[in-house]
């Protein structure tokens, strides 16, 4: 269940569904069915239900919902507007075997109600909300009654997770086949509450014909080709990441993406050093080695031994020309390159000759930027949709993109992407992006896609701030690793050792 459908991609799946023969009322029943489901787990103690029913199919669901829940034994109160005669044919069916009357939706209706059904507007909301509906769904978040949404609360962008001048705050959301990526997204995902995925009949078999391009972030979207260490293996069999560290009064960072990449797995690990901070390296750095790369040129010959086969430049290297430099040196080499914050930045009067440089060479580039690294590079993306940004500057730079945040986005050139969901708040903390770089290196030189390690990486990290929780530094999330790969490995049987 990864796939993540747009609005667009959902309508063609119920279309492709009737046509080959399983009715929309059907596939109307069975969603409003579900959400009747979701209310009796939920709130089994609750006497009045108000349902609230929009002028579209999500509407139709509403009026499922509320029989269901009727008869139940709820106590059902249904608002709905205008004549349910002119709604979409499958809904106005349903309002048709609705038999309890309805009334004029309004704020009025909240009072003596134990809980809401929100079946105003669906997940391809067309334009923002306004007026009378503006004031309702205002109304029903003000009144701190429980919400349960149908698809997606009402005023989110399935498709992109905005909201679209306002949206009903969930406690819980039943949506349908599969996920959209407005359920992942920030600020759509806040609005969710828990999300219940129902199936309705929708037959798998369609996503071959949709062939979707977004997936959820977890573990069965890359845990067949994560590098568990084979019995027969050795540390030069795991890889050799290098990480470039900064001067010797900003050395903390590499140091935090060298411990990300030892503790991924990656079998060796250097950190390539200028002179003047080796000695405050090497006095912290234990398994990790250390080597002196002073310019450019020294980091390209430390890079001509392919052994080493991934790097991370960027973390406490400081933003210039020498910066510049070193990341070209390293596209210049045959390793597996991963550019974060400073290597981001030092190029925003010189992108164009970046791009260059990625698409020039066979072997693969990350980029991690946060959204304010991202602007520096690609402050001429205005799509709405941070899925639909990285994926414009994966396009354009040719390297895969690591979008961070609470809805850390990856995305190829390709248009393949994921999006994150297992993360911590805990994670805004100085140099916890450090590591994760360092986790990214450590992935891909233990030789996954570049892809598959920057969205291992990221729900890696994410996993380990969870199982830490409060009062989170950045140094406490490689420690928290082997407890979390240790579990990843209880998904895999057949990869442990």
């Amino acid at each position: 269940m990864l796939e993540l459908l747009t609005a667009e991609e959902m309508g063609r799946a119920d279309r492709l569904t009737i046509q080959d023969g399983i009715k929309g009322a059907v596939l109307m029943e069975n969603a409003g069915r579900a959400v009747a489901d979701e209310v009796s787990r939920r709130f089994p103690d609750a006497e009045t239900v108000m349902v609230l029913c929009g002028p579209g199919n999500n509407g139709g669901d509403g009026f499922v919902a509320a029989r269901h829940l009727r008869e139940r034994g709820y106590k059902v109160r249904l608002g709905f507007n205008g004549d349910p005669t002119r709604l979409p044919t499958d809904a106005a069916a349903m309002a048709k075997l609705w038999s309890e009357g309805r009334v004029k939706l309004s704020a009025d209706l909240l009072a003596g109600s134990d809980v809401v059904v929100d079946a105003l507007f669906g997940a391809g909301l067309a334009r923002p909300i306004e007026g009378a509906f503006a004031e309702l769904i205002d109304d029903v978040n003000a009144s701190g009654l429980p919400v349960v949404a149908i698809d997606v609360p009402s005023g989110i962008d399935g498709t992109t997770g905005e909201v679209r001048g306002t949206a009903i705050e969930a406690v819980s959301t039943v949506t349908f086949f599969r996920l959209k990526p407005g359920h992942l997204l920030l600020p759509g995902r806040l609005h969710c509450g828990e999300v219940k995925l129902a199936q309705i009949g929708i037959p798998d078999s369609l996503l071959t014909t949709i062939a979707p391009k977004a997936f959820a972030n977890e573990p069965l979207l890359w845990l067949s080709n994560f590098p568990w260490p084979k019995p027969e293996g050795h540390k030069y069999a795991r890889g050799h990441a290098v990480v470039v560290s900064g001067p010797a009064y900003s050395t903390g960072a590499a140091r935090l993406g060298a411990r990300g990449a030892l503790r991924v797995g990656a079998g060796l690990v250097t950190v390539a050093s200028p002179r003047d901070a080796i000695k405050v390296n090497a006095a912290q750095l234990t398994a990790i080695m250390v080597r002196e790369a002073n310019d450019a040129r020294a980091l390209a010959n430390l890079l001509a031994d392919e052994r080493k086969n991934a790097v991370l430049i960027g973390p406490g290297i400081l933003v210039g020309e020498r910066t510049k430099e070193l990341v070209f040196a390293a596209l210049a080499s045959n390793t597996a390159v991963v550019l974060d914050a400073d290597a981001i930045t030092s190029f925003s009067d010189d992108a164009k000759r970046l791009f260059a440089a990625i698409r020039s060479r066979k072997a693969p580039v990350i980029m991690t930027p946060h959204d304010g690294e991202f602007a520096r590079l690609f402050g001429d993306i205005r799509a709405a949709s941070k899925l639909e940004r990285a994926r414009e500057a994966a396009a354009r730079s040719g390297a895969v993109i690591l979008l961070k945040g609470s809805d850390t986005v990856v995305a190829a050139p390709d248009a393949i992407a994921s999006v994150n969901a297992t993360t911590s708040q805990w994670l805004a903390t100085a140099g916890s992006g450090d590591v994760l770089g360092g986790m990214v290196a450590g992935l891909l030189a233990q030789r996954m896609t570049a892809f598959q390690a920057a969205s291992a990486a990221v729900w890696l990290h994410g996993s380990a701030a969870k199982a830490f929780g409060p009062g989170l530094i950045a140094e406490d999330i490689p420690e928290m690793l082997p407890g979390v790969l240790r579990e990843l490995a209880n998904l895999a049987p057949a990869k442990k050792t």
